[in-house]
C-alpha cells in the first residue's frame, strides 16, 4: 500500500516501483552464500578459484569471467531495473562497446541525436570506422524514426532525458514503431540521468537497459563502471560471452562500492527531485535566466510524458544564462558550492558548460543544431541543503550580470 509520503513525493508522477529499497538492500547479499555468513558482502579479490577437479568448480574459476562481488552486484541491480539479468562492465562507454559488438561490419544503427558527448564520440568515431553504420536521428519524433528504418538497422540506441538538453523520448512508443518494423532490432535505453529509481526501461518495451553506474547508480564520485541489465536469455547469453571475451570488467572493489551505493539509491534519488524542483523554481523566475529545461516543471514540453513514464525526476538542470559565454564564464567560475566538474549523479553539487566540457567532441554544427551553445549550463544538484544551493546560484549569477556591466 502506497504511503502518504509516497503520495507527497510523486507530485503527480508514477508511484514508487513496488519493494524497491527492500530489493536494493538485499537481493544478492544474503548471508548463506558465505562460510563466514557475513552480513555485509566481501570484496573477493583472489582472480582465480581452487577447483575440485579438473573444470569442477563452486561457480567461479577466474575472476574475468565471474566474481563472487561481482556476483552480488549484479543480482541487485537486475532486482531493481526489473530485470532478469544484470552484468557489469568497466564504464559506461565499455557498456556500450559491449553492446556495439552484437552487430558485425555493415549493419546500421539509429542513435538518438542529442546524447552524451561519448556516446556521440564513440559511434561517430570507433564504431563507424569498425564497419558500423550510424544514423544520428531525433528519436522523440516517430516519424523520423521510422524513416530512418533500414533493412540493415540492428539497433536503436536511446537517451531519455537526453544529455544535456532534457528532451523526454516516449520509451514505450520508441519500442513499439521499432519492433512493429522488425522485431529482432534491439532497442535499447541508456537510464544513466534517472536511476533505476525514477524510470525501468524494460517495463516500457526496450531491450537493453544500460547505465555509467559512475552516475547516480553509484552515487557517490568514486567508481567508473557500466551496467546493463535485460530479460532476454539471448541477448544475456550474448552480453555475457562478450563481457568475458572482451574482459572490459569492473574491479572487485569498485563492485562492492557500487553495491554499497546502491542501498541508499532510493534515498538519494528522492533528495535530488526535492533540491531540483526548487532550484528549478528559483532559476525559472530569475531574470538573469533565459530559460530553463527540466521535465518536473509544467513549463517543460514533455513534462505530461515524463510523469507518464516516470516515478520521479533526477537532480539533473540545464539553464541558458543571459548574455554570452563571458557570463556562462563568469557564473561557472564564481561558483563556490558547486564544483565545476565533469560528470554527474554523485552526493555533491556539480556545474559544467557542455559545449566547451562534456559534449566538446560533437562537431560545432550539430550543438548548434541541438541548442549547445554558449550560454547553456548544465547542473548536477546534489543532496547539499537547498538554501545553501539557491544561495550560490543566485551569488555566482549576480557575479555573471556584474561582469558585463
Amino acid at each position: 500500500m502506497e504511503s502518504n509520503s509516497q503520495k507527497d513525493h510523486s507530485n503527480g508522477f508514477q508511484s514508487p516501483f513496488k519493494s524497491f529499497a527492500t530489493s536494493a538492500l538485499h537481493v544478492g547479499q544474503e548471508a548463506e552464500q558465505w562460510k563466514s555468513m557475513a552480513v555485509v558482502p566481501p570484496i573477493s579479490l583472489s582472480t582465480t578459484f581452487k577447483q575440485f577437479g579438473p573444470g569442477e568448480h563452486a561457480g567461479f574459476e577466474y575472476s574475468r569471467s565471474g566474481n563472487p562481488t561481482r556476483n552480488c552486484l549484479e543480482k541487485a541491480v537486475a532486482a531493481v531495473d526489473g530485470a532478469k539479468y544484470s552484468l557489469a562492465l568497466a564504464s559506461g562507454l565499455a557498456a556500450t562497446m559491449t553492446i556495439a559488438h552484437m552487430l558485425k561490419c555493415g549493419d546500421n544503427i539509429i542513435c538518438m541525436n542529442d546524447v552524451y558527448g561519448g556516446t556521440n564520440r564513440y559511434f561517430r568515431r570507433v564504431a563507424s570506422e569498425m564497419g558500423l553504420e550510424v544514423s544520428f536521428v531525433d528519436c522523440t519524433k516517430f516519424d523520423c524514426l521510422k524513416a530512418a528504418i533500414k533493412p540493415n538497422t540492428k539497433l536503436v540506441w536511446v537517451e531519455t532525458p537526453t544529455n544535456p538538453t532534457m528532451k523526454v523520448i516516449d520509451i514505450k512508443g520508441c519500442a513499439d514503431v521499432v519492433h512493429a518494423h522488425n522485431k529482432d532490432i534491439i532497442v535499447v535505453v541508456d537510464n544513466t540521468f534517472m536511476s533505476a529509481y525514477f524510470q525501468r526501461p524494460l517495463a516500457l518495451g526496450a531491450d537493453i537497459c544500460m547505465y555509467s553506474a559512475t552516475k547516480y547508480m553509484n552515487g557517490h564520485s568514486d567508481v567508473v563502471m557500466g551496467l546493463v541489465s535485460m530479460n532476454r536469455d539471448d541477448l544475456y547469453e550474448r552480453l555475457k560471452f562478450l563481457q568475458n571475451a572482451i574482459g572490459a570488467v569492473p574491479s572487485p572493489f569498485d563492485c562492492y562500492l557500487c553495491n554499497r551505493g546502491l542501498k541508499t539509491l532510493h534515498l538519494r534519488m528522492k533528495q535530488h527531485f526535492i533540491n531540483a524542483v526548487a532550484v528549478a523554481k528559483f532559476l525559472e523566475a530569475d531574470p538573469r535566466v533565459d530559460k530553463v529545461v527540466f521535465p518536473g516543471l509544467p513549463s517543460h514540453p514533455q513534462y505530461e510524458l515524463m510523469k507518464r513514464q516516470c516515478t520521479g525526476c533526477p537532480g539533473m538542470i540545464t539553464f541558458y544564462i543571459k548574455g554570452d559565454l563571458t557570463n556562462a564564464t563568469a557564473f561557472l567560475r564564481n561558483l563556490k558550492l558547486f564544483a565545476l566538474a565533469e560528470s554527474l549523479g554523485g552526493y555533491e553539487s556539480l556545474a559544467e558548460h557542455p559545449a566547451i566540457m562534456t559534449h566538446a567532441s560533437v562537431p560545432e554544427e550539430e550543438r548548434e543544431v541541438l541548442g549547445i551553445g554558449d550560454t547553456l549550463i548544465r547542473l548536477s544538484i546534489g543532496i547539499e541543503d537547498v538554501e545553501d544551493i539557491i544561495v550560490d546560484l543566485d551569488q555566482a549569477l549576480k557575479a555573471a550580470r556584474d561582469c558585463a556591466i
